[in-house]
C-alpha cells in the first residue's frame, strides 16, 4: 500500500509541479519576456498574465504540497 501512496506523490509532483511548469508557466514567462515593456499590448499582456500565472502557481503550490505529503505517508509505510 505505501507504493501506490508513494507513486501517487511522484505523480502529483511530475504532473502539478513540473507539468504546469513546463506547460504554462514557462510559456507565459517567454511571452511576457518577448514583448517591449513600453508598449501598451505589454501593459495589455500583463494584466491577463498575472492572473493566469498566479493562478495556475497555486495549483502548482497545492500540488507539491500533496506530493510531498503523499511521499513522506508513503515512505513511512513501506
Amino acid at each position: 500500500p505505501g507504493a501506490i501512496v508513494v507513486l501517487m506523490g511522484a505523480a502529483l509532483y511530475l504532473g502539478g509541479g513540473i507539468g504546469v511548469t513546463l506547460l504554462i508557466n514557462v510559456p507565459l514567462n517567454d511571452m511576457l519576456a518577448a514583448l517591449d515593456p513600453q508598449t501598451e499590448q505589454a501593459a495589455s499582456f500583463w494584466r491577463r498574465y498575472l492572473g493566469e500565472w498566479t493562478n495556475w502557481n497555486h495549483l502548482r503550490t497545492v500540488a507539491c504540497t500533496a506530493s510531498l505529503a503523499a511521499l513522506i505517508v508513503g515512505a513511512r509505510t513501506i
